[in-house]
């Protein structure tokens, strides 16, 4: 279903992983009690996914819940997003998801009309960077092009990956945030493969947390002009 309401339990969840800044669309319902939490957790409500530019947003989010709801990643949100390249693969993925236990935030698009990629990819990403969702997954007709949008969004760190053993080395060396996939050049169950490798990698920090932090200056050395 569509989320327009923010509760009190979203905003504990919020808290649970560290946010700061939570963004809502316009006209969303916050109740009191969410309020309360807010002010509670020092977390502040936004309007604003992150600074777009003349980007256009994508409208309504749609959340999407494990059947199992005391899985070990219900609570893990992981936003999905394709243009019409990558719109079957984006369902069958979704599902895929879910199956596995994890909570879904599905941007869009929702058929496979014609449209823009930029627009999916930086919804994606703004979820991710904004901390309403864990990881990201985009899908377009062949993956690097959605990855060049996301990686634009501070704090992304988004990988094009074809095979299992790239998105292993993705999370273990790069702690990738957003993993991109072709559609148009995957079969259903390579991508799903994938997915599963990229989820079930960990960061393996050590050496690599140096290399990640110097990507993370160079962003801010740009992002001060």
């Amino acid at each position: 279903m569509a989320k327009k309401l923010i509760t009190e339990i979203d905003v504990q969840e919020a808290a649970k992983r560290g946010v700061k800044t939570l963004a809502v669309e316009p006209g969303t319902i916050i109740t009191p009690s969410a309020r309360d939490a807010a002010l509670r957790s020092n977390i502040e409500f936004s309007t604003h996914v992150a600074q777009a530019g003349s980007v256009p947003s994508v409208g309504t989010v749609t959340t999407y819940s494990p059947k199992d709801k005391k899985s070990a990643n219900a609570n893990t949100v992981i936003a999905v997003g394709a243009d019409h390249g990558g719109y079957p693969m984006k369902e069958q993925l979704k599902n895929y998801l879910l199956d596995l236990g994890y909570s879904v935030a599905d941007v869009g698009t929702n058929s496979d009309q014609p449209c823009d990629y930029p627009d999916f990819a930086f919804a994606v990403a703004s979820l991710v960077s904004a901390g309403q969702a864990a990881k990201g997954i985009m899908v377009d007709g062949v993956g690097v092009a959605s990855a060049m949008v996301a990686n634009k969004v501070p704090g992304i760190r988004a990988a094009h990956c074809s095979d299992e053993f790239t998105a292993r080395s993705s999370r273990e060396h790069n702690d990738a945030n957003i993993l991109t996939l072709g559609g148009r050049v995957l079969g259903a169950e390579a991508a799903k493969a994938i997915v599963k490798a990229w989820l079930e990698t960990w960061f393996g920090g050590g050496r690599h947390q140096s290399r990640v932090q110097k990507i993370t200056d160079i962003e801010k050395r740009f992002g001060s002009r």
